[in-house]
């Protein structure tokens, strides 16, 4: 991002009410374009995976570059049944409800099972609305150090095993297999894939002639491809070749890459409290515990829009929840701060507004929009009711 438009969130950031998300057109156009551009030359399709983002206002400009969406139940495919009702409609969850799967089986035209058995229980449903059946499978390849994010692990309960694949038999269940599905990366770039999808080839692809019917392959999320180091040509080479070798449609559903950067979380300093041990503890009116769980889950430092590089008054960010560890992070700032100043926190579009939360009844942030025009296109506003409609 360069600096006129660090100025331009800057001058939003001066002006709203915090906390809030604010997402930018132009910078969600940008990673599409990036993403529509792989799409044209790798011949795959692309999802987008609303367990990262469903801000739903922009589903119109994604549906204008991507193929469709991915799912992880019935609300998610609900959404984009209604907001993106034209493109194509994936669901995988490790378990379906049976009080769920026959709405899930109207809305989605592609049901990916977690098992031969949930195949035997549902699959009949999902074959009566001549949609397509896909079963995962678990490579056992980790290449990852994000445990908690890693399905390989070893006692991930995610995706059919090799020695489970090998002894299936059934016909009647092998023949109803069109797809099969893979995701073992999390923020990683083209090799890692390419490292996997080797793997993936040789416990199932070379097998794959007892599934008669089988018409494509999803290869998941956790591709950065629209970050800046991303070898986007190593995977459009990967894909070209799965294609040609396999005859196979191939699919994609990133999340990160498809609102990574375009968005940012706005917070005001409540109080500066005396320096312990040499660091000031700031209370804002965001919380790492409510506003963004990745900071305790991953955890992580994000990432604040500094434009200096003379860092000299450290600060520790913390949030206003009674949570001892709600700590978002140290930072070391090239300006003494006061009370009143706001934080702005960096891609926070992504994995935050999916996971915010109202424990000790902190209010959600509100959610702005921003048109290419600079304008403001949405805007969303929580309060008490919102709280109180969860209990």
């Amino acid at each position: 991002m360069g600096l006129a438009m660090e100025r331009v969130v800057q001058s939003y950031a001066r002006r709203i009410e915090t906390p809030a998300f604010i997402v930018f057109e132009d910078l969600l156009r940008r990673n599409l374009e990036v993403l529509d551009e792989v799409q044209n030359q790798s011949g795959a399709k692309i999802l987008l995976a609303q367990k990262c983002f469903s801000m739903f206002h922009f589903y119109p400009l994604i549906e204008k570059y991507l193929w469709g969406t991915a799912s992880s139940g019935l609300n998610e495919s609900l959404l984009a049944e209604e907001f993106m009702p034209l493109r194509e409609k994936h669901v995988f969850s490790p378990a379906y409800r049976a009080d769920e799967i026959e709405k899930i089986s109207e809305i989605c035209d592609h049901v990916i099972f977690n098992s031969f058995e949930q195949i035997e229980k549902f699959g009949s449903i999902v074959r009566s609305k001549n949609h397509s059946i896909g079963l995962r499978l678990n490579p056992e390849h980790s290449t990852q150090t994000h445990a908690i994010y890693d399905p390989c692990n070893p006692q991930s309960r995610f995706g059919v095993r090799k020695s489970r694949f090998d002894s299936e038999t059934r016909s009647e269940i092998l023949n109803s297999i069109e797809g099969f599905h893979m995701h073992t990366l999390c923020e990683q770039n083209s090799d890692a894939l390419e490292e996997t999808v080797e793997i993936f080839e040789e416990k199932f692809l070379q097998d794959s002639k007892k599934f008669p019917n089988l018409k494509w392959l999803n290869l998941g999320g956790g591709h950065l491809i629209t970050r800046e180091n991303y070898d986007r040509s190593r995977l459009i080479n990967l894909i070209r070749r799965l294609r040609s070798q396999y005859k196979l449609e191939i699919y994609l559903e990133p999340g990160e890459a498809i609102a990574i950067d375009s968005g940012f979380l706005i917070s005001t300093i409540l109080e500066i409290q005396e320096p312990i041990n040499g660091i000031s503890n700031v209370i804002l009116d965001t919380s790492a515990a409510c506003h963004m769980p990745d900071v305790l889950e991953m955890p992580y430092r994000p990432e604040i829009l500094e434009t200096s590089e003379q860092k000299k008054f450290p600060y520790r960010f913390t949030g206003g929840t009674c949570l001892a560890g709600d700590v978002i992070g140290e930072y070391e700032i090239d300006r003494e701060l006061r009370e009143g100043d706001r934080i702005i926190f960096r891609d926070m579009a992504i994995y935050s507004m999916v996971k915010t939360n109202t424990f000790n009844g902190i209010n959600l942030p509100r959610i702005i929009a921003i048109d290419s025009n600079g304008k403001i296109s949405y805007e969303k506003i929580f309060g008490y009711d919102d709280f109180k409609s969860r209990l």
